[in-house]
This record gives C-alpha cells, structure tokens and sequence, in this order.
C-alpha cells in the first residue's frame, strides 16, 4: 500500500482540474498471538517498526526479545499486523483488555480508572548534558528529510539525532504518535541505545509522547510547538529533558 495518493483538484474556482498528492491515512490492526489490540489509522509503511515501537511504548513489551516475529498483511480494507510474542507479554495484553473493558464512555471515570494510569515510568538517571546547539543542528537538518511531507503537507515527523547533533532517522506519518512509534522501533530494530541520542518532532509535545519516550529511555524530546501542562510535569518526575517552541534560533526548555 501506497503512502501517497493522486486525486483530482481545481486550484481556483475557474481553474482546469489537475492532480496532487494527498496522504493515504488507512486502519492498521496489531494483533498479538492472534488477540486483536487495537486499529490505528496510519500511514502504511514502516509498519514493523511501527509495531514493535507501539508495543514497547504502550508497555505492552517489558523489552524487545519478547517479541519472537513480525508479519505484515495487506488487505483491501487496510493492513494487519501480528506480532507473535512471549507469553508474558500476552498476559499483559490479556490484562489491560480487561481494564480497558471496564471503563465507561467518558473515558477514564472513577479511582480503580485513575490509579490504572501509568503516568510515572521509573526516572532516567541524571540529565545528559546536551547542547542546544545540538538541539538546533537536528531541527535544521529536518525539512530535507521530511520526503513525504514535501509532496503532500500532511504527514507528522519523528527524527532522531546523536548527542552532537546529527540526524540520522526521520520517520513520517499522519499521526504524529505513530511516528514516533515508528522511530523508537527502527531504533530497537537496528540495536541503537537509546540513551545515546535524542527525539525531535514537528508537533506540540503531548504527555503520550513524552511517556513514550520515558518508557523506553531517551533522555530528551524537543518539539517544534508548545508542550502540554502533563507533558511538562511526567518530562519532570522522569527527568526527561523537554524543549518546545523549537523554531529557528529559538528554543524554550519546559524540564
């Protein structure tokens, strides 16, 4: 399945039709030892990365070798992919369904739903000291890799950068969560440390980005737009380093 796809626009009220590139946004279902989890709407590719970094992000993988396999499976109505893992990571799964199942449609209602929240992962060790400068070499280097979002303006990018400064993965999607997800598991997938390098992203920094990040270690995440209020105080108690604003030769350091 294709990320790009071409449909008919008129670019004036008088002008000749013509073509342009849109992002394709189709359901991706992650489907542990056969036990659906959850359809994402994404951009279909990377889709193994995709998974496995969702999977370790969400908690729902304690480390990477309990996942044993990865398979992709494109259909006409979007792509599945199964994921077969430990059974302990099943357990997992087969117990936060059960959480899920008793939650009412307000969302997150009552102390059982509150104290369910994992909003503390265990704090990283003292802050690297990273360089803004290295901050600001990431961000410029961005636009030039971001390849999907030049054709069609839609697509969030995740970015990853060594502690000078370099950017050596960009990855692309609708959503910028996915993104991210797509990221962080390229990086397991490839056997990179993710304490030796740092996030960036052309978004706002959300709490579940910077939990994401938390969760798998990755000392510091800077976003083009502005962070959230619980994405401030979970980047704190985790001792995550947290940048927003991060335009040009400005930068605001939020924890």
């Amino acid at each position: 399945m294709k990320p790009l796809q071409e449909v008919e626009v008129r670019r004036g009220a008088n002008a000749a039709p013509m073509t342009d590139l849109v992002a394709v946004e189709a359901p991706v279902a992650l489907v542990f030892n056969g036990i659906s989890h959850a359809v994402m709407m994404a951009t279909p590719t990377d889709l193994e990365a995709f998974a496995l970094g969702f999977a370790l992000s969400e908690g729902l993988l304690e480390r990477p070798s309990e996942c044993y396999g990865i398979d992709v499976a494109e259909g006409a109505m979007g792509c599945e992919v199964q994921l077969e893992v430990s059974a302990a990571a099943e357990r997992r799964l087969k117990e936060r369904r059960r959480n899920l199942a008793g939650r009412t449609g307000c969302g997150l209602c009552g102390i059982d739903s509150l104290q369910a929240l994992d909003l503390a992962p265990p704090p990283l060790d003292a802050p690297l000291q990273i360089e803004l400068a290295a901050v600001h070499r990431a961000f410029e280097q961005l636009p030039a890799l971001q390849l999907l979002n030049a054709q069609s303006g839609a697509h969030h990018a995740a970015g990853w950068s060594t502690l000078a400064g370099e950017l050596l993965v960009v990855m692309e999607d609708v959503g910028r969560h996915n993104a991210l997800d797509k990221l962080l598991g390229s990086r397991v997938r490839a056997g990179a440390v993710l304490e030796d390098g740092f996030v960036i992203m052309s978004s706002r920094a959300s709490s579940e980005l910077v939990l994401k990040c938390a969760r798998l270690r990755v000392p510091l995440l800077a976003t083009i737009s502005a962070p959230t209020s619980m994405a401030i105080q979970i980047a704190k108690n985790s001792r995550l380093v947290l940048y927003g604003w991060c335009r040009g030769e400005r930068a605001v350091r939020f924890a």
